[in-house]
């Protein structure tokens, strides 16, 4: 398993649509892994595939943050929300690819769905608080959509702003 460079926003890859996968290859699986291993290290809770530059339908995610319990990874292939409720959830977002900057979007409280596991399987849960949150907010990353699509127009351009920055600051090291 290996720890991949996370793109940072604006990155042109970020706001592309992700391609459907035809079949989970072991390829696919160690990137899967990859991606886990990524994510735990980053520290985050999801991670789709694009924000690494890899521009196929996979998410990855972990919601559970209590301290010595145990993780409970999912790794989607071709995730697609089939469901959502009428009641609303608010969540202070925040994102790999935008670090360090936060912001609230309203999304559904709960969702249905349906993906293809790591065995090609395929699979339907129902999600609700954080983890209904995280994965919408990782299949939006899959239709080139990030969380400050979701804010006004100048949040989104200062937050911009910031990361055209620090990538400015990463890039002189």
């Amino acid at each position: 398993m290996s720890i991949r460079p996370i793109l940072i926003h604006p990155d042109p890859r970020l706001k592309k649509t992700a391609e459907a996968i035809e079949t989970v290859t072991p390829e696919l699986k160690k990137l899967a892994e990859d991606m886990l291993e990524t994510m735990y290290d980053a520290p985050g809770i999801g991670l789709a595939a694009p924000q690494i530059g890899v521009m196929q339908r996979l998410i990855v995610l972990d919601c559970v943050k209590e301290e010595g319990a145990d993780p409970e990874p999912i790794t989607m292939f071709n995730p697609e929300i089939v469901w959502e409720s009428e009641a609303l959830n608010t969540y202070e977002e925040g994102c790999l690819s935008i670090p360090e900057q936060y912001g609230e979007v309203e999304r559904p409280a709960e969702v249905g769905v349906k993906w293809i596991d790591l065995e090609g399987a395929a699979r339907e849960a129902k999600f609700d608080a954080l983890w209904a949150t995280c994965v919408q907010h990782e299949i939006d990353h899959l239709n080139g959509k990030l969380f400050i699509d979701y804010l006004s127009p100048m949040r989104r351009q200062m937050i911009t702003r910031k990361m055209q920055k620090l990538k400015r600051e990463m890039a002189r090291g």
